[in-house]
This record gives structure tokens, C-alpha cells and sequence, in this order.
């Protein structure tokens, strides 16, 4: 398996190339230079196959065996999870337990991880990667990471106390909230280090895309990102489409399977792309990309990919996006690999800051993102107050964004779906506190609302497995306005590098 840039000034590169790398030198994202399909008989001898077998299998088809040998894949995918509670690193819930199948509404919880978000999955795989190489190289590098709360958190939790790596974080202050905050300012690890920021998610992509911009810079001190530029992002999360395909069908024979189709939250489009991926690989799952107020990613797959003025800050605030850097890898894979026509579009789209999609790779595209929708935070607490009235269930904000898709288009029985719960409940306390409690008459016209100090023992209890964060002391450097980010950022990594040259000569 080769990798190569969306834009084609790169080829031929090893899966160890793309690992380590962000953009392209051409400011492309990298992929397969073709994707690797799965038989019908390995999707049948596939069906019961655990979380972790489903990745080692997926990944076998995207790392070649002279990079990382079976037992060494083996290894990195179970030393991964080392830090997740037990061997259900994801679970399918029904919550209605309806007796007609159509109103049923199924949930792949994949908040199981020790920072309660999906993204805990594919990272740890990814920290284990690069541990995997650094240690056989013995070389260093240095992570930077911006986040509007759980990527930061989860990144932490992946890298803090592994080898030869250091990662830097910038949180945007008062914009995460508080247990997504505490998750991050709680590491005391020497290899993590994280600065709170004077600023909104945009203004911390700021400096770092300055230091990125630098060649001779990030190349001096080995800078990479793990957000979901990262190939091994997208890689990892694959096989959580192929985990809920198994375990939404396991009820179905053979004959009566069309496709399931899965609702997913959008918002850098990172995880949409690896469910693209992984019904290119003959996966038979349809998708529907559920989007809030930033709205881009709804708009670009009905063909208007443009950039609006300014960002929304909403509750389901990882999706509050500008731009979803992974549209142009689902440009790639949607046009078949036409990689002059992505440079084309993507120069467009930098020049003007609108492109309109051609045809072609719309009617591709559609055929398996069949719908889109566009929900308000009025309509997210909505859900979220509807769903526990009515099923005692919780949901974070994120994932009622994708569930509020269950009463705009009700499902149908010949096609099973399922929503993706990307983070639980227990980070989002004030989304959480207003849906149940406001009287707002919106809010009031689905559910009476609840006293609040039953409102409030009901957030306390499913909030408390990070209440032990509050009192662990906590480490992080100030970025205030009108000091130069940029500046503090480059000294921070060159004392972090000059520290790791003078230990390995010790």
C-alpha cells in the first residue's frame, strides 16, 4: 500500500511517511493511492470479530507487513487501549426498546474511552503508532494540538508518559467546558504541556499554522499534528463502521441486508470521510451528514463549498467549524482519485473562498451521503429534553444533533440506522442542566420541563465520574492578548527539543 497527495504533487509514499506528516508539501491531505476492497466472505468471516480484531484486520489492508509485522500490529493495537476499563471500547444501545422496529433509535455509543469521546479511540491508536516508530528510530517529535475541548483531552490521555514524543495543546479559555478543561490542566506529565488561550477555537490555528508554515522549522524540531489532517486519524476510525454495521445487523440474515445507514455529527468532516472509506471498501452502509448551525459541510455536499464570515458558537461546540479540512479527501475519493481536478478545486476554494462541486462528483458523492441536516441549539436541547422524557436517555449535544435526524426523517424497517454518539453527557453539565430545567416555551412544547433540584441531582449523578478532577492540583501557561503567540510558541518547542538532544546525550 502506497500513499500519495490529494493534489498529486507527492507519490509513492509508506504509510510511516503519511503517519508523521500533516499537509502535503503541495497542501494536500494524503491517501491510499487506492483503496483496498473486502470480499464478501471476509465480511461474513468478519461479522464477530471484537473492536480491536476489526482494526488489526482494516489496518493489515493499509500498512504494509515490512513496516509494522502481525505481531507488532498486534501489540501496538492492544498496548492502544491499555487505559480503557474493560474490552467494550464501544457499545450499541437501543434506547427506545420499541416493539415496532421503525421507532427504534440506535445508538453506537463510542464515549466509552477514558476521556469519554470518540476520539479516544483513534488516537490512542495513533500515539501507539508513533511510539512504535520513534522507539525503532530513535528520534523525537513534537506534537502541536489546537482544540475546542475533547480532542485536547483525549490527545493528553493518548500521549502523556510514551516515549520520545511531547505534545503541546492551546484551549481556547472559557470556550470548553469545565470537565473538558479540567481534562486537559490536570496532566502533570513532563511530555504534555498546555497553554490556556485568550481566544476563540480560530485564533489558536493562528500560531501554529505559522509554525507549520516554516519548513526549516518544522523539519528542525520534527512538528506534526494528530488532529484529523492525520492519516492514522482517519485509518483508526474506520473500523467503527464496520463495528456497528456487524453489531446493528447481527439479528438479520444474510438475504434480508440492503445497507444500514448511519447518522453521524459533522464537523472537520474527519469522521464522515472514514465512513466513506470504509463503504468504498464494500462496506454496504449509506450515510447522513448531521450538521449544527456551521452549516459548510451540509452546504459542500449539496455542491456550494464556501466560506461564510464567522463561526457560531453553539453547544455542540466541536462541530463549530469554518472549514472541514477533510472535504477534500471525500473530493478525492468521490471524483476516483482525479487528483488534478482536486488541485483545481481546492485552489478555487483558497483563492476565492467558494467553489461550486461538479457534478460528477456530487452524483458519486450522494450515492452514499444520501441526506444531510442543518439543527439549531434550540432543536439540540429540544432532542435532548425529548429523548429523557420519554426513554430516560442522555445525550450530549453533539450526538442530539445527529438523533433530532430520528423525528425530522423517521426511519423505515427494511433499512436499519444508527446514530453516532461521539462524547457522553457527562462533559456537557450546562447543556445538560438547561434542557432539562428551562422553561423556555420551545423546549416546553416537547416535555414539561423539571424542578430544578431534580434536574440537578440527575446532572451531578452522571457527571460524577470527573468530579475526582476538581481536586487534582493543575499545570498550564497563559496566552493573553497582545502578547505574540507565535513567538512564545517557537521558544516553548525549541527548549522542549534542546531538553530531549541534552537527555540522549546524558
Amino acid at each position: 500500500m502506497r500513499y500519495r497527495s490529494t493534489r498529486g504533487g507527492e507519490v509513492n509514499l509508506s504509510f510511516q511517511d503519511v503517519l508523521f506528516a500533516g499537509y502535503s508539501e503541495d497542501g494536500g491531505l494524503y491517501m491510499p493511492e487506492s483503496v483496498p476492497t473486502v470480499s464478501a466472505a471476509e465480511l461474513k468471516a468478519w461479522a464477530t470479530l471484537s473492536y480491536r480484531q476489526l482494526l488489526y484486520q482494516i489496518s493489515r489492508k493499509f500498512i504494509d507487513t515490512q513496516e509494522i509485522p502481525d505481531n507488532d500490529l498486534r501489540d501496538i493495537i492492544e498496548s492502544a487501549f491499555r487505559k480503557f476499563k474493560s474490552d467494550e471500547e464501544m457499545k450499541l444501545v437501543n434506547v427506545t426498546q420499541s416493539t415496532v422496529e421503525a421507532d427504534d433509535i440506535w445508538i453506537l455509543e463510542l464515549f466509552k474511552g477514558p476521556t469519554f469521546a470518540f476520539k479516544d479511540l483513534a488516537l490512542s491508536f495513533v500515539a501507539g503508532l508513533l511510539e512504535y516508530f520513534l522507539l525503532k528510530d530513535q528520534r523525537h517529535v513534537t506534537i502541536l494540538v489546537g482544540t475546542s475541548g475533547d480532542t485536547g483531552g483525549a490527545a493528553i490521555n493518548a500521549i502523556e508518559g510514551r516515549a520520545n514524543m511531547t505534545l503541546i495543546v492551546l484551549l481556547p479559555r472559557h470556550r470548553c467546558t469545565v470537565p473538558q478543561m479540567l481534562q486537559m490542566v490536570t496532566s502533570q506529565h513532563s511530555n504534555i504541556v498546555v497553554y490556556s488561550v485568550d481566544g476563540l477555537s480560530d485564533d489558536l490555528d493562528v500560531p501554529i499554522k505559522k509554525c507549520f508554515a516554516s519548513a526549516d522549522f518544522m523539519k528542525r524540531h520534527n512538528l506534526m499534528s494528530i488532529n484529523s489532517i492525520n492519516w492514522g486519524r482517519i485509518l483508526g476510525q474506520v473500523a467503527h463502521f464496520f463495528y456497528s454495521f456487524f453489531r446493528r445487523t447481527q439479528t438479520k440474515q444474510a438475504s434480508e441486508l440492503l445497507s444500514v445507514e448511519i447518522v453521524l455529527p459533522t464537523g472537520a468532516a474527519g469522521n464522515i470521510t472514514s465512513g466513506c472509506l470504509a463503504e468504498a471498501m464494500g462496506l454496504p452502509v449509506t450515510l447522513v451528514a448531521a450538521v449544527n448551525t456551521n452549516d459548510i459541510m451540509a452546504r459542500a455536499i449539496n455542491g456550494d463549498f464556501s466560506i461564510v464570515p464567522q463561526v457560531h458558537h453553539s453547544l455542540s461546540s466541536a462541530m463549530d467549524i469554518q472549514m472541514p479540512y477533510n472535504f477534500e479527501r471525500m473530493l478525492y475519493l468521490f471524483s476516483e482519485f482525479n487528483v488534478q481536478l482536486v488541485a483545481s478545486l481546492m485552489k478555487t476554494f483558497e483563492e476565492q473562498g467558494r467553489v461550486k462541486i461538479p457534478d460528477s462528483i456530487l452524483s458519486n458523492m450522494k450515492k452514499v451521503i444520501t441526506d444531510t441536516c442543518v439543527h439549531d441549539d434550540d432543536r439540540v436541547l429540544q432532542v435532548m429534553r425529548m429523548v429523557h422524557h420519554s426513554h430516560g436517555y442522555l445525550l450530549c449535544p453533539h450526538t442530539a444533533v445527529a438523533v433530532a435526524y430520528h423525528y425530522k426523517c423517521p426511519p423505515i424497517a427494511t433499512k436499519p440506522r444508527l446514530y453516532i454518539a461521539t462524547a457522553s453527557p457527562t462533559k456537557f453539565p450546562e447543556a445538560l442542566k438547561k434542557a432539562l430545567t428551562s422553561t423556555d416555551p420551545k423546549l416546553e412544547s416537547v416535555s414539561q420541563h423539571l424542578p430544578d433540584k431534580e434536574a440537578s441531582a440527575i446532572v451531578h449523578n452522571v457527571c460524577q465520574p470527573l468530579d475526582h478532577l476538581k481536586s487534582l492540583p493543575t499545570k498550564s501557561l497563559m496566552m493573553d492578548q497582545g502578547e505574540n503567540w507565535e513567538k512564545m510558541l517557537r521558544e516553548k518547542i525549541e527548549e522542549i527539543n534542546a531538553t530531549w538532544l541534552n537527555e540522549i546525550c546524558v
